[in-house]
């Protein structure tokens, strides 16, 4: 574990504060991160980054490797290599990625005042700004499936959110297109298999979809979010990153609307909860 907890060191000395939304600050003994810091990035205590960093922690799990390699803003490259020095397997490229890379960081952090968030080619969201959890809700307190935006739209409805009777229609079946694209993508994914069979057993509007076979890309909808400062009418786009087959959602309004005007005050009462980071992960 010499070699892990070196780069580990190494990575996390590397990444500015400013860079993860957070304060410089003055006195600092390093221009990186402080292991309390790196700890909170990854949901881990400090005591354990302690123990990574002095070897003394052994069999790091994949999901704390994948928190610590999105929390270091580590590159594809590098993030294998922390798996295989913690003698972990590396991800597969069989399965839907999940890996947030530092170029889909920066987007998020860059565009602070539009509701963002990243998802997975499975729809499980990954990562998000501040804005995004004021209009649409705090993602950390769903669990489980809940964190996947298909299943939670057809197995719990979409409360908070309308469309008109076409664009809910293509949402819904764009959705499953996407889902079924993905399937394809992705046949040796147990998760995405699991989360298929799920909505096809208790949903019948999924269900009804699936059967056609229809295969395509979800890109865009308008839709009605109904926020803490009232009703906002956003247009949804979905930007796709080729290489690690993310999704960027981006909601916008039209400019010197109503609507803008809402998103506009929304940014200044929904970040009260979130003050001390620019994006939160999953």
């Amino acid at each position: 574990m010499d070699e892990f907890a070196n780069v580990l060191r190494a990575w996390r000395d590397r990444v500015r504060p400013e860079e993860v939304g957070l304060p410089a600050g003055s006195g600092r003994r390093t221009p990186g991160l402080r292991r309390e810091e790196l700890a909170a990035l990854a949901g881990v205590s400090v005591d354990y980054v302690v123990r990574l960093e002095q070897g003394r922690a052994t069999n790091p799990s994949p999901q704390l490797l994948g928190a610590l390699a999105t929390a270091l803003r580590l590159s594809r490259e590098e993030r294998d290599h922390l798996h295989r020095v913690a003698g972990a397997a590396t991800p597969s490229r069989g399965v839907v990625p999940r890996h947030v890379t530092p170029g889909v960081q920066r987007i998020v952090d860059r565009l602070g005042d539009v509701p963002l968030a990243v998802f997975t080619a499975a729809h499980d969201i990954v990562l998000w700004n501040p804005l995004w959890a004021a209009i649409d809700g705090d993602p950390t307190r769903r669990t489980g499936p809940e964190q996947n935006l298909v299943w939670r739209h057809f197995t719990r409805g979409h409360e908070g959110v309308e469309w008109d009777a076409e664009h809910e229609e293509a949402f819904s079946s764009d959705l499953v297109a996407d889902l079924r694209q993905a399937l394809g993508r992705y046949p040796a994914d147990r998760g995405l298999a699991d989360l298929v069979a799920a909505p096809r057993r208790t949903s019948p509007e999924f269900e009804r979809r699936w059967d056609t076979g229809r295969v395509a890309q979800h890109r865009t909808s308008r839709k009605v979010v109904h926020t803490p400062v009232g009703p906002v009418t956003v247009d949804c786009d979905v930007l796709t990153v080729p290489d690690s087959d993310l999704r960027i959602v981006v909601y916008t309004a039209v400019p010197g609307s109503p609507d803008a005007a809402a998103l506009d005050l929304l940014a200044v009462t929904g970040l009260q909860d979130f003050p001390d980071r620019n994006a939160r992960t999953v």
